[in-house]
């Protein structure tokens, strides 16, 4: 009950300051929080994750839905409420379809700079509410320069409210651990602006916020654009899956159980389609939440049932209060949000790591400051391609050979005392051969070949770490065979040799020239007697 009633502290503010973010009225932020906690409550596969209205998500559906609305408010709302049910029902096609790995396509790196730019994007947007004048260009670069340019124009007495919420947000949280900041700096606020007649200032509040439930419905939209909501969509249920399995993959590891991925995938398309029944937007996982949860002892999906109840009490009763919270206090939780999406910290470890891979984060960010979090999800989705491609296409291959003073074959190339075994040359190549790196494959056998000098009778190809060779793969193999016999050199293999053979019965595939042999040690005893001593006992 504790747990419940703190995430839905928590959600409330958050879910009216989403709202906000995405161009709603703040009971549609309340809309999205109730029905999909129920739906992720009974079909999701994580005890504690709380889903709802999301600063990321949010950001990408407004950046999606405001050109095709062109202004009309009606329009911009069915709009946004059939991006949610295309997201949901795109999320359980992928279920079905055992995507749930897609949750790890979207590499670290990449989805870290992408959120990191999706901040810098939900700060500068709050920036007009908080300085008390109106922002009108869209792109970070084009608001950055408006904002510069009017700041002339600053309220003053808007721009020292929202510093005070500010400083309650942070200092809140330290004072009382149990109370979320959010929700404090909310009703600071309101408070402030209703015992002082701030409104007659000229600071912005709410206003009336309708009391009830929303009516079941099912969108409507015009059929001419839903090939626009689609490619929107699919991004959308992306990023929102890729961000919902690292908050609850992080609490299942911290707390000792496992998640579905595929289930989750499910159990995230039912919770956008709850969401667009209700008239609401899309959702995603809320780390923040599932947090408060955490620290309040929430470990079953019970949680979440719970603070929809709460919610759907303040919409039925307590929606009067909520007309005095300026938007600048808003404007600030937001700013909060976006700050705490913000990880310059996993940048700077991943550039310890790969200086490449940091590269691609930083990319990945730029890409939302210059196309905007819509087309940047395509530009993620490229930069995961490509890092993708140039893994597999571009393995490592190694040379093996021994090392004194320690058992086994290891690598040549790390190893500056290591050795080949005279007239052999084993490889390991760390992939699967395949269309897209065979030529790869290729080259850098003959390459070796070449290195390895006039002595060189027999190549070895270790098989462990080939889990497939494809078709390209097999006949890239028997051109090297060919090539090496026009030298005298043969081809071997060695591992998996039974897997092997079966696998060429299966296909009609035999080469009588590649030998097989179990193991590289057995290799290297048998071929030994022509290209130099074998290994010794325990050596491998």
């Amino acid at each position: 009950m504790r747990a419940g009633l703190s995430v839905a502290a928590v959600a409330i503010p958050v879910a009216i300051a989403y709202a906000e973010l995405a161009g709603f009225p703040p009971q549609v932020g309340l809309y999205s929080s109730v029905l999909p906690l129920v739906a992720y409550a009974v079909l999701g596969s994580s005890r504690q994750l709380i889903v709802g209205p999301d600063a990321a998500t949010c950001a990408v559906v407004a950046a999606a839905v405001a050109p095709l609305a062109a202004g009309d408010a009606t329009a911009y709302a069915s709009l946004s409420v059939m991006l949610a049910a295309l997201t949901g029902l795109i999320s359980i096609t992928a279920s079905f379809l055992r995507l749930g790995a897609l949750a790890d396509f979207l590499s670290r790196p990449i989805l870290v700079g992408f959120l990191n730019g999706v901040a810098l994007s939900i700060v500068l947007g709050q920036a007009g509410k908080i300085l008390g004048f109106d922002v009108h260009n869209a792109g970070i670069l084009p608001r950055l320069v408006e904002i510069i340019g009017s700041l002339s124009q600053v309220h003053l007495p808007t721009l020292a409210l929202a510093a005070a919420t500010f400083a309650v947000i942070i200092i809140a949280p330290r004072l009382w651990t149990w109370l979320p900041g959010a929700l404090v700096g909310l009703v600071f606020a309101g408070v402030i602006v209703q015992a002082f007649g701030l409104s007659s200032a000229g600071i912005k509040t709410l206003g009336l916020v309708p009391a009830g439930l929303p009516a079941l419905a099912m969108p409507r939209v015009d059929p001419a654009l839903l090939p626009a909501l689609l490619a929107d969509a699919a991004g959308l249920a992306l990023i929102s899956f890729s961000s919902l399995m690292l908050t609850s993959r992080s609490f299942a590891l911290k707390n000792g159980y496992d998640v579905d991925p595929d289930r989750d995938f499910a159990a995230l398309g039912a919770a956008n389609i709850a969401s667009a029944l209700s008239q609401g937007f899309a959702i995603s996982g809320a780390d923040s939440r599932t947090a408060v949860s955490d620290a309040s002892g929430g470990r079953t999906r019970a949680v979440g049932l719970i603070a929809a109840v709460v919610i759907v009490f303040v919409l039925l009763f307590v929606t009067e209060p909520l007309r005095y919270i300026p938007t600048a206090a808003l404007g600030a939780v937001l700013v909060m949000a976006g700050l705490s999406l913000v990880d310059i910290g996993t940048v700077r470890l991943i550039y310890r790591i790969d200086k490449t891979e940091a590269l691609l984060s930083v990319v990945a960010t730029l890409g939302v400051v210059a196309v905007g979090s819509v087309n940047a999800i395509l530009l993620a989705v490229i930069l995961a391609l490509v890092r993708f491609i140039r893994v597999l296409s571009r393995p490592s291959i190694e040379t093996l050979g021994k090392v004194g003073g320690i058992p086994g074959l290891h690598s040549l190339e790390r190893h500056d005392s290591g050795e080949a075994i005279p007239g052999l040359l084993l490889v390991r190549f760390n992939a699967p051969i395949a269309f897209f790196n065979a030529p790869y494959f290729k080259r850098e056998v003959m390459k070796a070949v070449e290195q390895a000098g006039p002595d060189l009778r027999h190549v070895v190809l270790d098989l462990l770490p080939i889990p497939n060779i494809d078709a390209t793969g097999i006949l890239t193999v028997r051109e090297v065979v060919e090539a090496l016999g026009q030298r005298g050199i043969t081809f071997n293999a060695a591992g998996r040799a039974t897997e092997w053979r079966r696998w060429m019965l299966a296909r009609g595939f035999h080469d009588e020239r590649i030998r097989l042999f179990p193991t590289l040690r057995q290799a290297i005893r048998e071929l030994g007697d022509e290209g130099g001593p074998a290994l010794k006992k325990g050596e491998q």
